[in-house]
């Protein structure tokens, strides 16, 4: 079986990372993590990846006058490990739009809500103020309009009476690690892909029941 090769830009600790690597270590997995690249030297993702023998590389983005001169550095470390999917897990950076041009339709992303709510950041606290039953995260193509890509795939987890944001942000973290492994195995296989700006997904699976909560 080909596998697909993905490279991981991450920022922080890395636990969605983590959780493909582990998916990757698989043998039926189709796809192999060949990369993982930080902005930030100090990522704890660098020496999970380093102890799974994963290749590293570090692109500080302190160290470039503009948003423009580091992407274009950011590319030319991509580019050398050639992968067919770039999957953005905690990276905590505004990319430009002509580095997104240049990977258009290989570049996945998590967010932590339901899309299209709660784009941005502090999403958690932002759903426990509005209110809302049923709160998740999401895996979609990266477009230049930030969290807005089409949806590859989502999670849902119930907002329970007397959460705070941690609570809550544990919740959807489970979450985001079973759900990440499976968009990235639907897109590295072909079984969804985009079709007139949108991602459809292919399945053998039956539809699932309605998710009601309370």
């Amino acid at each position: 079986m080909s596998r697909a090769r993905v490279a991981i830009l991450v920022s922080g600790r890395g636990s969605n990372m983590a959780a493909l690597i582990d998916a990757a270590a698989e043998p039926d997995f189709p796809a192999e993590i060949v990369a993982v690249i930080s902005n930030r030297p100090t990522a704890g993702a660098l020496a999970i990846a380093q102890r799974a023998g994963i290749a590293t590389a570090v692109v500080d983005h302190k160290a470039f006058p503009s948003r423009e001169a580091f992407d274009a550095e950011l590319d030319r470390a991509l580019r050398r490990f050639a992968p067919d999917i770039v999957c953005l897990a905690g990276f905590m950076r505004m990319l430009t739009d002509g580095f997104i041009a240049g990977w258009a339709g290989r570049m996945i992303n998590i967010h932590p809500a339901l899309l299209p709510s709660f784009k941005g950041l502090d999403t958690h606290a932002r759903a426990l103020a509005a209110g809302v039953k049923l709160h998740g995260c999401t895996v979609h193509v990266v477009t230049p309009e930030m969290d807005s890509g089409p949806i590859i795939a989502q999670a849902a987890v119930p907002v329970l009476d007397g959460d705070d944001e941690g609570a809550l942000a544990d919740r959807v973290l489970a979450a985001e690690h079973r759900l990440y492994p499976r968009a990235l195995r639907l897109w590295a296989t072909g079984a969804s892909r985009l079709v007139d700006g949108r991602v459809v997904t292919e399945s053998a699976e039956p539809a699932p029941g309605p998710y009601i909560w309370p």
